[in-house]
């Protein structure tokens, strides 16, 4: 049995008791994220707040008080535990269904073998420790995992049908909203040489692929196992992709190679240091009057502070220990010291796009600049923007 809505040479084969399992997981992150949180906002703007204010005489400043008053609450305890537990119930359930067929999984995408773009794999290369030693968002083993074999495309698998069950199927959403940024802000670029940084297994990748069929577009990534499954996925899917191994905060490619470079929920799963390498490395590999743009959730500034309670619960809860740092970065200031002119670089909000509705919410905060978006209170992607000089 296929998910025929997110089908490709990769997917692997769901049993009937697989497919009801991913169903039921569906179904309980769908009601976790729409009842049960819309039920924390509330129970937090009807009941805590008020309290706090009626007590203290002022509102609640920041989301460390927010979360002094709420964790103390049955209601949000529930919530949070709900969350981990069914982020673990849905990795089980990924895993079980990819171990049960990793050799063929393995063996199918040697069969891709170099096609229409090319896999360059460097076993020498040194994977940088906020990868090697986390597993990012409990994804079991992280994004190097192999199962212990050889060629192997176990967490590259795994991430894919993850992501499929995490974002119902989204293949690469984000990947256009980007897109749909970066047309609206600079319609007269014609890209012929691309890069994506972090590119996982290419989802991204695939759409920038899809938006400028004439450039040459590279993907690099840390992973083994994530790039043998992105290439043989980008493969069976006809897309001309070339991925290789390499870290982002140093690449191998040359001053001035290309006229975009991207990354998408890249940012906040590196340390401050190594995105500061990341935008430094993104500013020399641009030609002069190329764009950078880097994807990522909204900085803590840019969104309430019941929301900032929130996203910091993936640090706390979620396995992502770089995720509050980068909310609380000085965007700007961190990509005027990789060389970007301060007249030529900006951070945004961009709306959300998917490819059967277009904009799904075009409204970003105010605390933004409001550069394709707009000013109304709401939630976009955070973008980080740079032009390099001519």
């Amino acid at each position: 049995m296929k998910n025929q809505a997110y089908s490709h040479g990769m997917t692997p084969d769901l049993t009937h008791d697989e497919a009801a399992r991913e169903h039921a997981v569906r179904a309980m992150r769908f009601h976790l994220y729409s009842q049960v949180s819309q039920g924390t906002r509330g129970y937090f703007t009807n009941v805590v707040a008020p309290e706090f204010e009626k007590a203290n005489g002022r509102a609640l400043k920041d989301r460390q008080e927010v979360r002094k008053v709420m964790e103390e609450r049955p209601y949000v305890q529930l919530h949070l535990s709900l969350q981990r537990s069914v982020q673990e119930v849905m990795w089980n359930t990924v895993v079980e269904n990819i171990e049960r067929q990793l050799p063929e999984l393995n063996a199918r995408a040697k069969n891709y073998g170099q096609g229409l773009g090319s896999l360059t794999l460097d076993e020498k290369l040194e994977i940088p420790r906020y990868v090697a030693n986390v597993d990012i968002h409990c994804m079991p083993g992280g994004y190097g995992y192999d199962a212990g074999m050889p060629d192997s495309v176990a967490a590259g698998a795994i991430y894919d049908r993850g992501i499929s069950m995490y974002q119902r199927g989204a293949e690469g959403n984000l990947g256009l909203s980007v897109l749909a940024y970066l047309q609206r802000n600079f319609p007269n670029l014609k890209p012929t040489q691309i890069l994506d940084l972090g590119c996982t297994v290419g989802m991204s990748t695939q759409r920038y692929c899809e938006a400028f069929p004439d450039a040459e577009i590279h993907a690099i990534d840390v992973a083994a196992p994530c790039l043998r499954y992105g290439h043989a996925r980008a493969e069976s899917l006809g897309k001309r992709i070339h991925f290789s191994q390499q870290n982002a905060e140093h690449t191998n490619f040359g001053d001035n190679t290309f006229d975009v470079v991207f990354s998408t929920i890249l940012a906040h799963e590196t340390s401050t240091t190594a995105w500061q390498n990341i935008l430094t490395e993104s500013h020399r590999v641009l030609k002069p009057g190329g764009v950078m743009v880097h994807a990522d959730l909204p900085q803590f500034a840019d969104i309430d502070v019941y929301s900032q309670f929130l996203f910091g619960n993936e640090t706390r809860y979620n396995n992502e220990p770089f995720w509050s740092t980068f909310r609380a970065m000085d965007l700007k200031a961190a990509m005027e010291a990789a060389g970007f002119a301060p007249d030529q670089c900006f951070v945004d909000l961009a709306p959300m796009a998917d490819r059967e509705t277009g904009f799904t919410n075009t409204k970003v905060t105010a605390a933004a600049r409001t550069r394709g978006g707009s000013s109304a209170p709401g939630f976009g992607w955070g973008v980080q923007v740079g032009i390099k000089s001519s």
